[in-house]
């Protein structure tokens, strides 16, 4: 995947999901079916000095929207993304910049997208994880329902 998807994908959360630009969100990587995204920790900081646990959820459940959204334009489809259904567990807090990790595979890619093809719209279950000091302290299991545009 180009840095140009990346540099889209950005610029897609800045201009529909305002949020984004005030949590310093932005996308790192994609390579091999994973997206890692990335904020600081200060603008998404709680009165303890840890991550806000809403901001935990929201760049967890972002993470595999924007997973969602570069594999769909591999695949040279293009789809409405909602987040239909989301459960997170917060093990431990977070102290540093925050990393989600969102993965998924090239079988279940094609599955999807073939899916997807075929009925027009599909729900895509997706996981993603935080880790703190080389630990998961965050696991998002989330439900991503998508329909093609017409």
């Amino acid at each position: 995947m180009t840095d140009d998807a990346l540099l889209t994908l950005a610029d897609t959360w800045r201009d529909q999901i305002p949020i984004t630009d005030a949590m310093a969100l932005t996308p790192k990587r994609f390579e091999d079916h994973a997206l890692y995204v990335q904020a600081a920790l200060a603008p998404n900081v709680n009165v303890h000095g840890t991550a806000f646990a809403g901001s935990l959820y929201a760049i967890a459940a972002l993470s595999g929207w924007g997973l969602v959204h570069l594999e769909l334009g591999a695949a040279g489809l293009d789809g409405s993304i909602v987040i239909a259904e989301g459960q997170i567990a917060y093990q431990r807090p977070v102290q540093e910049d925050i990393v989600a990790r969102c993965a998924t595979d090239a079988a279940e890619v094609a599955e999807i997208t073939e899916r997807l093809r075929c009925d027009g719209r599909v729900r895509w279950p997706l996981t993603s994880r935080i880790e703190a000091a080389g630990r998961e302290a965050v696991r998002f299991e989330g439900v991503y329902a998508v329909k093609l545009r017409a």
